[in-house]
């Protein structure tokens, strides 16, 4: 074996979209179904498709022969055992926040031998951002929920609230914590996202606002209430820069084109 691994299994597509930026996804001998709808490009491979770093199997993961299995959050106690199970060497990352994202990035760049890459890519992301940023410097800053699940209903983690920041927003209520239906009627956000984990595209705006009660809501009488592409926000490496495009035309539409992966409630009327 080299001092780089060859033989990586990806329990989670933030691994594998980071692998992929890197130019090293031939290293990639096994991965999640979720790692294909953030990087096609893995199906034209001969990759293994495993069970992901929430239920984890170690005899999946002992069939690709891996020198390195990578993983990330959310975790399950009994996927972690899983994968100890294996014998195969084992990293686990738990980003909370945009720093946190570009450490996991640097730390994979070293371990696949592309460390001035990986510098160059967090660079990229580093500007993307400051230049959203600088955009919205002059702009009002309206105030904005997103929702990374529906029931229990559960605001974004930190980086998005940091991306809502850069976009020209302000993020309601606590990342990453559960809220109420009520909390946030009260908050009244003038912009409404949802990315809920493992929907793609698919949430029904206008069922939820119904069900809800939130037709009086800002948001919704102005219609400014959007679906984000869930791996685009919940993906914590180089697709979050699909998000933060999204973000910002929902934000600030006088300011960004519309981009790809994010629907309205204009949309479904």
């Amino acid at each position: 074996m080299t001092d780089f691994p060859q033989r990586i299994v990806s329990l989670q597509p933030s691994v594998t979209s980071t692998i992929a930026a890197l130019g090293q996804l031939d290293r990639i001998v096994a991965c999640t179904k979720y790692c294909v709808d953030v990087c096609p490009e893995v199906a034209e491979r001969d990759c293994m498709i495993v069970a992901d770093s929430w239920t984890a199997q170690s005899e999946q993961i002992r069939a690709a022969r891996p020198e390195l299995v990578i993983a990330s959050v959310p975790y399950q106690e009994k996927a972690v055992t899983e994968i100890l199970k294996t014998g195969a060497r084992f990293l686990g990352f738990a980003p909370k926040t945009l720093a946190d994202i570009y450490g996991d990035i640097a730390l994979l760049a070293n371990i696949v031998g592309q460390a001035t890459r990986g510098n160059d890519l967090i660079a990229t992301m580093q500007v993307e951002i400051e230049a959203v940023r600088a955009t919205t410097t002059r702009s009002d800053r309206p105030t904005v929920f997103c929702e990374e699940w529906g029931k229990p209903l559960i605001a974004s983690q930190p980086w998005i609230a940091e991306l809502v920041e850069a976009a020209g927003g302000r993020f309601v209520g606590a990342p990453a914590a559960h809220t109420t239906i009520d909390e946030i009627a009260s908050a009244n956000p003038e912009v409404i996202v949802a990315a809920w984990c493992g929907a793609g595209d698919r949430v029904p705006l206008e069922k939820i606002i119904r069900d809800r009660g939130w037709t009086d809501l800002k948001a919704v009488q102005t219609k400014r209430v959007f679906c984000i592409r869930d791996e685009f926000l919940n993906t914590p490496g180089p697709t979050l820069m699909q998000g933060l495009r999204a973000l910002a035309y929902a934000i600030h539409p006088e300011l960004f084109a519309k981009p790809p992966g994010i629907r309205s409630l204009r949309e479904e009327q």
